[in-house]
């Protein structure tokens, strides 16, 4: 009788590592995806196609645990240390603020960016060619994009001798491109206004600030509070008539008036390849932050109308969008 138990005491011990690799063969893999917006939006969908691409359908292989601050950036060190204790093996995140926070949380989950401005600058990684740490990802940043949005705003007004620069004051990224829209201002002989506003509780004031200073268009440096804030940004700046421009079309769905940057939801679809590949085995570390070569005109002819504004064919037939 011992005997017998014996035998098949050693089988199930010899049958155990069968069985546990089994159950590690089928362990479904969680991304944790933490946002600073209110919900889901259209670039959230460009990240799942981009899962789509390489095989990953959430619900069947692979598992994702959203974390939003609706609208409370200060809910973010909370809901970062939610997706370390869950212990997801990546977390996919969008903007410095987030990815600052993301990585304070832990030094060891990989932490990919979908649409970072300044990666290096801000102190993300090391280096975009070898981001070293934890984090790599996307970046949307090209600091000759902003004097080329005070260009297109010149051509839509040509005596424009002044524009206010609308930002987060909560977001510290927003100064150093305060700085390259003063740089572009100084170059083409254009005053630049700053507009440091909490958002979006200070749109109204900045508008009317802006007014009130001459300005004749409003440059928005782009974060998650304007993102989630666009119509908001949209009716403020009609109610001044003043046109403005963005650093992508998204903001056009919510009465923007001009956006010229790269397709953000492009870089989220993107920004799965950096997971796929860390999921099987890559090191963030090694894989350099890739940043964008293509760059979108989009013209809203709507909220043109609304502002009297005539807009030139010769800009119409650039644009690689036009809103009716």
């Amino acid at each position: 009788m011992l005997r017998r138990e014996f035998i098949a005491i050693l089988g199930g011990l010899a049958a155990w590592p069968i069985a546990a690799r089994a159950q590690n063969a089928q362990r479904v893999p969680r991304i944790g995806y933490l946002m600073d917006r209110s919900g889901p939006g259209p670039f959230d969908e460009g990240f799942l196609s981009g899962l789509r691409e390489h095989g990953y359908a959430a619900g069947r292989n692979i598992t994702i645990e959203y974390r939003w601050t609706e609208g409370k950036t200060e809910r973010l060190p909370a809901l970062a240390d939610e997706l370390v204790a869950l212990k997801v093996d990546v977390i996919v995140t969008a903007g410095a603020q987030a990815v600052q926070v993301a990585k304070k949380a832990t030094a060891t989950i990989p932490i990919v960016m979908t649409s970072s401005q300044d990666a290096v600058g801000d102190g993300l990684v090391a280096s975009l060619a070898r981001p070293g740490g934890n984090v790599t990802g996307r970046s949307v940043y090209a600091p000759e994009l902003t004097q080329k949005r005070i260009e297109l705003l010149k051509e839509i007004v040509p005596a424009l001798s002044m524009v206010a620069v609308l930002w987060n004051v909560q977001n510290a990224g927003g100064v150093s491109q305060l700085r390259e829209a003063e740089t572009a201002g100084r170059a083409l002989g254009i005053a630049i206004d700053s507009l440091d506003v909490r958002i979006p509780d200070g749109l109204e004031d900045g508008f009317a600030r802006a007014a009130q200073a001459g300005a004749g268009a409003v440059l928005i440096i782009s974060d998650s509070s304007t993102i989630s804030n666009r119509s908001e940004i949209g009716a403020a700046a009609r109610r001044r008539s003043l046109p403005t421009i963005f650093a992508n079309k998204a903001y056009l769905e919510g009465g923007g008036f001009m956006s010229y940057g790269p397709d953000i939801v492009d870089s989220f679809r993107l920004s799965a390849v950096y997971v796929d590949k860390i999921l099987k085995g890559a090191k963030p570390a090694d894989l350099p932050v890739e940043q964008p070569t293509k760059f979108e005109l989009a013209i809203n002819l709507k909220t043109a109308k609304a502002l009297g504004l005539n807009v030139p064919a010769t800009l119409l037939a650039r644009a690689d969008e036009v809103l009716e």
